[in-house]
């Protein structure tokens, strides 16, 4: 049994410990609060993750540190920077491999599908600090400081998935309801599982030849947010699904009352246009198939269901 150490118990950390758990590893789970999933071999533990040398003491001896969490949407440009510094320095003290989960806001609008090669052209406030947060951790593997490797997905799909997907159309699709997104409904857009997220940081973590380069997460082909809404309701045996294009001012409207949408504004380019994931490269390296979409909206349906009853 080997020790595991995941700072963020949200639905990548979540998945990850889970996943680690049922191979019998020996899983620490961090988080602020101490909060977390009740998994069998998973210890839940309080910690501060912007405190260096507290992440440290808890990673030494460890396999691997995993990144799966992070700052709240609007507070990425102040509050990623402390926290992406203390991992880094966590990692070169303690000695442990960091593996980081990302995304694809770094690259900016890209024509075409979006490769591990292509360079870093963010085109935002959240992918200028994904492109920043990714260049520090490279330097100092290049350096000789530390051991790491990103891994990146599109947008979640999966129990506790939250998307523009997740949060917009999903729950009034349930409902019956007619639902809005600021989106091309009909443009191809990759989803990604978050367990697949989680098999592919645990299959880079035990792979010293995958360090040092970023990973795309093996992803299902591209569905665009109609088709994947009219499936959802199948797949729940809800009416069908009724989606319309949201204006863009609707979303400015609502990002002055809420942080959420006001955040999304500046990435629904994502949206509006193809956004497709190469992630061939992962899935010769590690052999790591995607799950079908069919299965994950199930998953993500299930995980909306559980959550109302409990309220």
């Amino acid at each position: 049994m080997s020790l595991h150490v995941i700072v963020g118990a949200g639905p990548v950390g979540s998945a990850t410990a889970r996943l680690l758990a049922s191979r019998g590893e020996e899983v620490h789970l961090l988080s602020r609060g101490g909060g977390g999933p009740a998994i069998e071999g998973v210890r839940l533990i309080a910690t501060d993750a912007t405190d260096a040398a507290a992440l440290a003491r808890h990673a030494e001896g460890a396999v691997a540190l995993y990144s799966c969490g992070g700052p709240a949407y609007h507070r990425w440009a102040t509050d990623w920077p402390p926290l992406g510094a203390a991992l880094l320095r966590a990692a070169e003290v303690s000695g442990v491999p960091l593996v980081t989960t990302g995304n694809l806001y770094a690259y900016g609008a890209v024509d075409g599908p979006i490769t591990e090669q292509l360079p870093m052209r963010p085109n935002s406030v959240k992918g200028e600090v994904r492109a920043k947060l990714w260049a520090d951790a490279l330097a100092a593997h290049e350096a000789g400081r530390l051991r790491t490797a990103e891994v990146r997905g599109s947008d979640y799909l999966g129990a506790g998935a939250l998307s523009s997907f997740t949060a917009l159309v999903l729950p009034k699709v349930l409902a019956g309801k007619r639902a809005s997104a600021p989106a091309d409904l009909d443009a191809p857009h990759s989803w990604t599982h978050v367990g697949d997220v989680a098999r592919t940081l645990v299959a880079v973590a035990a792979d010293e030849r995958a360090w040092g380069r970023p990973w795309h997460v093996p992803t299902a082909p591209a569905v665009s947010v109609r088709r994947l809404a009219g499936r959802a309701a199948e797949l729940a045996g809800a009416p069908a699904a009724r989606v319309a294009v949201m204006p863009g001012f609707v979303l400015r409207l609502g990002g002055l009352f809420n942080p959420l949408a006001r955040e999304m504004v500046e990435v629904t380019y994502q949206l509006r246009r193809p956004f497709v994931l190469d992630s061939s490269a992962a899935t010769a390296a590690f052999g790591i198939e995607p799950t079908p979409t069919d299965d994950a909206l199930r998953e993500t349906i299930d995980g909306l269901r559980e959550l109302a009853a409990a309220r």
